[in-house]
């Protein structure tokens, strides 16, 4: 691919990055060093216009030379200039980590927070506790909105997704993810008043 538009017929201006690329497919460090000295700084803002974290851009970039320096050989000169196609590779890189990053939060929030556990008692008392906290889970429950009530219940009591409940009830599902966390967290605090 790269190869080939350099050794086409006729005269051909080859510019600065190619001749860089054409080292680099030699592994030359010293092309890698100048190849990442001229466009790190470019990479670097578009990286960080993306992700919006300085320590994570750090580390996108890191990725997106390291992949140049493994990849060199995927660059195709006829499809194009080699900075279109480095800030592409960078774009994609940058987009693939934030896709991470909320597949992660995702999967957080898929997750509730554990309810308190129960204060261990005597077993003359297990029982009394038993009730007295399923009692205030009741009241508390109550004292939710209709909204959260019903998510939790099919969240919790029909087993149901979160997709599913957002199906189910014909809202967003950022909708229905905010009324189960809001009303877990107000469940929670209930339940840490009375201890």
């Amino acid at each position: 691919m790269f190869l080939a538009a350099f050794t086409s017929s006729g005269p051909r201006e080859v510019s600065p990055d190619a001749t860089l690329l054409l080292r680099l497919l030699k592994k030359d460090v010293s092309a890698f060093e100048q190849l990442y000295d001229r466009h790190s700084r470019l990479v670097y803002g578009l990286v960080l216009r993306i992700v919006q974290h300085a320590s994570t851009t750090e580390e996108v970039v890191q990725d997106v030379f390291l992949q140049l320096w493994r990849n060199a050989d995927r660059y195709d000169a006829a499809r194009g200039p080699f900075l279109p196609w480095l800030c592409t590779m960078a774009r994609n890189r940058a987009l693939d980590h934030l896709r991470l990053k909320s597949e992660r939060q995702r999967r957080r929030e898929d997750t509730p927070d554990d309810l308190p556990s129960a204060i261990i008692a005597p077993d003359y008392e297990k029982q009394l506790d038993e009730k007295r906290r399923a009692e205030r889970v009741r009241a508390l429950m109550a004292s939710l909105t209709p909204q959260q009530k019903k998510a939790i219940e099919l969240a919790y009591f029909e087993g149901l997704s979160h997709s599913e409940i957002a199906a189910k009830l014909r809202e967003p599902l950022g909708t229905v993810k905010s009324w189960i966390r809001n009303g877990l967290l107000r469940l929670k605090e209930g339940l840490q008043a009375t201890t």
